[in-house]
């Protein structure tokens, strides 16, 4: 109703005492008229969202930004890395760009490289870097996962790639539709990215890096299918789940210089989450977040 009306978003409250004249009434239905009867989703109505308290154009070109990641970022992934010594930065799937701006604003240090495999969505990504002032600091590659990132190394990767099975994709509701397929479908059991990331992260990462990766509904079954590895899975205090974090030792065991005599070098790599914490993990906030679930 806002955009309809030419009102900022967040402004003065007396603007909610305002009249409204019979074309503003008409603008306002005739959004409200699509969204009901053309299932669009409202974001793609107005061209505008939020995410990590930043806002950000999008069209039908790009997914919509809706990943609890925001969370996480807003924390500077912390505690699991030291904020200060974050200098690279690479978001997989980047879309419409929202992951790579907000984890620029929240790192001002780090340079962020923002990779994805559709020019379309990279040209909704360039619209946000400029309107953040960011393009000495995010870098937009056209990219397969890594393919074109040949000895880059990050000390974070974060990446909400397709995730969506078969059979899922064919039972989402109408508004998922107006989504571009490329960055929700992901093969038959919703694992051919992960797959990917999971095989490669380890030589993209710096000693002691993170992974951090939003699998959705497809948690499930990334446990099933690489059981070896110790995921931490993460609770977000605004709800959303199906994140999981690796640490580059986790990924590579014994590649961490800090940790190969068995000690731990102050600042480089925090210590290890102990076996019970191998589950769920809340990301810490301004209560505390909830206790760890195994």
């Amino acid at each position: 109703m806002l955009h309809a009306l030419g009102l900022p978003h967040g402004g003065d409250r007396a603007i909610y005492a305002r009249r409204v004249g019979s074309r503003d009434v008409q603008r306002v239905g005739d959004l409200i008229a699509r969204r009901i009867e053309e299932r669009i989703p409202a974001v793609y109505l107005t061209g505008e969202t939020w995410f990590a308290g930043l806002p950000f154009h999008v069209d039908r070109r790009a997914l919509i930004p809706r990943s609890p990641i925001a969370e996480l970022i807003e924390r500077r992934f912390s505690p699991w890395i030291d904020p200060a010594r974050v200098r690279r930065i690479l978001d997989i799937g980047t879309g419409s760009g929202c992951i790579a701006v907000a984890c620029a604003k929240a790192l001002p240090r780090a340079r962020v490289d923002a990779v994805d495999i559709s020019p379309e969505a990279l040209e909704v990504a360039a619209i946000n870097v400029r309107r953040h002032r960011l393009g000495r600091r995010v870098r937009l590659v056209r990219s397969d996962h890594f393919s074109a990132l040949a000895g880059e190394r990050y000390d974070i990767i974060v990446a909400n790639p397709p995730y969506v099975g078969r059979r899922e994709m064919s039972g989402l509701p109408p508004e998922y539709r107006h989504e571009p397929p490329i960055a929700l479908a992901a093969g038959r059991d919703g694992l051919d990215s992960v797959r990917v990331i999971l095989r490669e992260a380890a030589a993209h990462l710096r000693p002691c890096g993170l992974l951090v990766v939003e699998v959705g509904n497809t948690e499930t079954a990334v446990r099933r299918a690489f059981r070896r590895l110790p995921f931490l899975w993460l609770e977000f205090e605004r709800g959303g789940g199906g994140v999981f974090l690796l640490t580059h030792e986790a990924l590579d065991p014994g590649s961490c210089p800090a940790q190969r005599g068995g000690g731990q070098e102050r600042g480089l790599c925090p210590p290890p989450p102990p076996p019970a914490a191998a589950g769920h993990v809340p990301v810490p906030g301004k209560r505390g977040g909830r206790k760890a679930t195994g």
